[in-house]
């Protein structure tokens, strides 16, 4: 299973990289819990200064901007291995 976890505060990008995320794994068919972070002490715990942040299996992959569905997949199928 894998672990991701979006990370922000509740605005327009953070809700997006939500529904892309869920969108995405679903596509893949992937055994995962999406969690959604909103304490800031959590976020500042991983190094995360600027929101949406996305963590996969306890790795930051991306934050300060929203990425692309491909990189989402990208990122998706590489945990998945």
């Amino acid at each position: 299973m894998i672990d991701i976890k979006v990370l922000g505060s509740g605005c327009a990008n953070c809700k997006r990289l939500e529904q892309i995320i869920r969108r995405e794994a679903a596509a893949l068919d992937m055994d995962a819990t999406i969690e959604k972070v909103t304490d800031y002490g959590q976020i500042m715990g991983y190094g995360v200064m600027s929101t949406p942040g996305l963590v996969i299996d306890e790795k930051v992959v991306s934050y300060g901007r929203v990425p692309s569905n491909q990189e989402v997949v990208d990122w998706l199928a590489a945990a998945s291995k």
